[in-house]
Formats: C-alpha cells, sequence, structure tokens
C-alpha cells in the first residue's frame, strides 16, 4: 500500500497482514501456487533439445512476470525491474520495444497497464517539448513518477571524472518507440477502446512533436532531424540518424492513419483532438510534406542505409584486433575518440529492419547485416542488441549466427557473462530473448486470420512450444 492507495497506508497494510495470518500459510501457499500455475499456462516456452537455453529463457519470463504492475496503470516496468538500484528504477525505452511484446501476447491486461503509464506521464511529455521550444510531447529518456525527465546530465567516470549525459536532451527515438508499442498492442489486441480514449491523443501529440522538430533545409529541398543520439549511444550529437528519422516518419504516417479510423469509427472524439492538438488541416498538410521530404540516408543501389550522416566516413577498425577483453570498446577508449570510429554499442540500421521490416527489401537487410555487424561491440556494448540481432537473422535462416547471437543475450543475467548482474537484471534482454525465440526461431508473424509460424529451428531443438493470445483467442504452437 502505499498514499496512492489510502490515507493510512500503515493501516491497511497491517489489516492484510492480519487477514493472511488468519487465512494460514497453507491456504496463502495454493493461492499463490494457483496463480503462479495460470501465469505459466499462459506464459512458458518449452524448448526440447537445449537445457541451458530452455532454463534461461524461463528465467528471462520469471524476471519479467515478478515485475510487472498486475493491478496499477500508473507504473511500469523499469530498465533493472525490481532487481537492483541500476538507473534507479528509471523507464526507458527498453519497456515498450523489448519487454512489452511479452505481455502484448501473453498478458495483454498488464501490457494496457504498461502503455497506460505512458498515457499519465503525458503531461511531463508535454513539459518537456515545450521546455526545448517544441510543440507536442516529447517523452523522457528517463521516465519516473511524473514522466518529467530524470536522466542525469552528470555522472561520474571509474576515475572521478563528471561525464555529460547527453541521453536525455537528444535521444529523441523514445518518443516513436511509445508510439510504436501502442500501435502494437492495439493491432494484436483489438482494444479499440484503448485506442479512442487514450492512444491516439498519446500517438497525436507526439507527431506533433515529430512535425515541429523536423527542420526544413531550403538549399537541399528536405527535411532533417540534426544534433541527435541514436540507438547507438557511442555516437553523440550526430545528424540525420537513419533510425530517428525513418521511425519519425513512421510515426507520422500512422498518426494520419489513426486520426482518418477515429474520424470514421469516433467522430466525436477525433473532433475533439483536432480541436485540442490543433490539428488544423494546415498543420497536417506540414506532417504530409514532412513525410515525403524528410532525409533518410540510404543508397538504393547498394542497399546500405548509413547510420547517421558521415557514418561511412568514420575510420573502420577491426574489432578482433582488440581481442581478448573485458571491456566495452568506448571503456577501452574512452567517450571522445570512441565517436571517432565505426564501433557500435548496438546496431541501429538493424534494429530499423527489426521494427519496419517491409521499409526496405530483403537485400538491403542482408547488405546491411554484413555491413554493421562485424562493426558492433556485442559482448560488452549494449545488452539491448543481440536478442534483436537473434532474431532478425533467424528470419533469414541464419541459425549459426542466430543462435550465437541468441546465447549471449540469455546468458547476460542467468550466467552473468557482462559482470554487471549485480546492479540489476538486464529486463530489456529478458524480453529480447522471448521475440528471439517466438520472432525469430519460431518466426511468428500475424496474418489476416492470426498468428502464424514459419519455423527455422535451432538443429538441436527437438521441440518448441508455446501459446499466444490475438483477439482474445488463444494459438497453440507445437513446433518440432
Amino acid at each position: 500500500y502505499t498514499a496512492r492507495d489510502t490515507a493510512d497506508p500503515q493501516a491497511a497494510a497491517i489489516s492484510a497482514l492480519g487477514e493472511a495470518v488468519a487465512a494460514g500459510y497453507d491456504a496463502l501457499r495454493d493461492a499463490n501456487d494457483a496463480v503462479w500455475a495460470e501465469t505459466w499456462e499462459a506464459s512458458d516456452i518449452l524448448i526440447e533439445g537445449d537445457e541451458e537455453a530452455a532454463r534461461a529463457v524461463r528465467f528471462s519470463l520469471f524476471q519479467l512476470l515478478i515485475a510487472a504492475p498486475r493491478h496499477d496503470e500508473h507504473v511500469s516496468i523499469a530498465a533493472k525491474s525490481l532487481s537492483g538500484e541500476g538507473y534507479f528504477g528509471h523507464v526507458f525505452w527498453d519497456t515498450e520495444i523489448f519487454m512489452l511484446p511479452f505481455f502484448i501476447y501473453t498478458q495483454p491486461e498488464i501490457a494496457r497497464n504498461m502503455l497506460m503509464y505512458r498515457y499519465h506521464t503525458l503531461a511531463g511529455a508535454r513539459q518537456k517539448a515545450a521546455a526545448q521550444g517544441y510543440k507536442g510531447a516529447m517523452f523522457a529518456w528517463e521516465s519516473a513518477r511524473t514522466g518529467q525527465e530524470t536522466t542525469p546530465r552528470l555522472v561520474p567516470s571509474p576515475e572521478g571524472e563528471l561525464i555529460r549525459i547527453w541521453c536525455g536532451d537528444i535521444e529523441l527515438h523514445i518518443t516513436a518507440d511509445v508510439a510504436y508499442a501502442m500501435i502494437h498492442y492495439w493491432r494484436v489486441t483489438g482494444d479499440d477502446a484503448f485506442m479512442r480514449d487514450y492512444g491516439a491523443e498519446v500517438i497525436l501529440d507526439t507527431a506533433r512533436f515529430w512535425a515541429s522538430r523536423a527542420e526544413w533545409h531550403a538549399d537541399a529541398g528536405r527535411y532533417e532531424i540534426t544534433d541527435v543520439i541514436g540507438p547507438d549511444e557511442y555516437h553523440e550529437h550526430v545528424d540525420n540518424n537513419a533510425f530517428t528519422n525513418r521511425m519519425a516518419v513512421w510515426h507520422l504516417e500512422t498518426a494520419l492513419e489513426i486520426l482518418d479510423w477515429l474520424t470514421a469509427h469516433h467522430p466525436k472524439r477525433a473532433e475533439a483532438l483536432r480541436t485540442e492538438l490543433d490539428l488544423s488541416e494546415t498543420a497536417l498538410a506540414h506532417w504530409r510534406d514532412v513525410i515525403a521530404k524528410m532525409y533518410i540516408p540510404y543508397d538504393k543501389a547498394t542497399g546500405l542505409v548509413e547510420q547517421f550522416e558521415g557514418f561511412f566516413d568514420l575510420t573502420s577498425v577491426d574489432l578482433e584486433d582488440y581481442e581478448p577483453r573485458d571491456q566495452s570498446m568506448q571503456a577501452l577508449w574512452g567517450v571522445e575518440e570512441t565517436q571517432a570510429y565505426q564501433v557500435l554499442k548496438q546496431p541501429d540500421v538493424l534494429m530499423l529492419h527489426y521494427l519496419l521490416p517491409d521499409a526496405y527489401p530483403a537485400a538491403a537487410i542482408d547488405a546491411n547485416w554484413d555491413y554493421y555487424t562485424p562493426r558492433t561491440d556485442h559482448t560488452y556494448g549494449s545488452s539491448l542488441g543481440p536478442a534483436i540481432q537473434a532474431a532478425l537473422v533467424a528470419r533469414h535462416g541464419e541459425l549459426a549466427d542466430a543462435y550465437e547471437h541468441f546465447r549471449r543475450a540469455y546468458r547476460t543475467d542467468l550466467m552473468d557473462d557482462r559482470g554487471n548482474a549485480g546492479h540489476g537484471i538486464h529486463a530489456a534482454a529478458a524480453g529480447g530473448v522471448w521475440q528471439a525465440v517466438v520472432f525469430g526461431f519460431a518466426g511468428v508473424h500475424v496474418m489476416e486470420e492470426g498468428p502464424a509460424a514459419a519455423p527455422k529451428l535451432p538443429a538441436h531443438w527437438t521441440r518448441l512450444k508455446f501459446r499466444l493470445r490475438y483477439r482474445d483467442q488463444w494459438y497453440e504452437f507445437d513446433l518440432r
């Protein structure tokens, strides 16, 4: 109990404890076991032929389940869940992009609570946008109770030197990530009431931010987004980060679709939001102009998407020359020097291909995989990357590469391969492991009639079994 629940939390807690004592241990244990049995029936993944992976996947799901906001829509799951003090319990894009899909497909009621947390922090997002001189809502890179920015501006290095942290100022993609998660939830669950009453307002107001953040460069005849940080945090203050720009375009396109849907099905709500958010025809025409003229550094001839403008001009490095090592390349070189090299904390472009699989041809995905994978600091960079890389490459049937990245992801905490699990488990990696299994090896994709599988199982897996919930119907997958 907290003061949000009752005027006297202590009295409420003592009363509940009294009821528990009266019920007795056996009754409490039986009730607990019944809830866990129901939870695992929805959530479990059975892998036969790979005991280590089976155990690690269940460990990952358990970590997500024990941190889930089952009865509270004002909180979410922090980057370290409830397992440690790393990041002070703040909520990042880790939640929406990495953890949320597991809940969307197995416990959508919890997923809804997590998205409602973002709705309840919309005021903070609006304050952040206004403070930086933009319209609409701009979500905090690190969010807590109010949604106001909580990213520390300075943190000490191991040597005691203060390092300026720019993520809270210029890592913008979080705003599109939240909208992406809301659309994902809506399309899987069909929860029109959520979209009508909450999701549409968030998606439309955050689209206003992107429209005001896009910069018109008349000399080039295009819109640009300059001075940002993409998911690859080894490079700061970059211009035209491909992930950020393309997700901003997706966001604006999707916002227009949501407004059309709202107008067709809930015209009074649509009209109210048009008025409240100043969605005039002039404003919407500007959105369409940004969509049409946003600069994305993409070469159709080679299929390569340049991570950001000028990335290809940086110094290329063979990371094998630095093995063996027990620290990240950024720790080895320093924050400033690392930015001069084609070395990635995590591969932005591959994440873009994962989230928007139809945005580029398959040949482009292959070309970018071949280019960016050897330039990524897999072991000591971001814990977010390996599972997504596993899911992405598994779809293309490169199972040896997929399994290598999958193993790197699932060993993050259970085996403490990075040596930092003491700060708290990597909840995004835990959610990514589920995605690697379900969207990667099982090849789950949603068709008009529901979810289907196109499995490409590792050779030593003899069976993969799990359940998914789509539009209030359970689908059983038993792949051998």
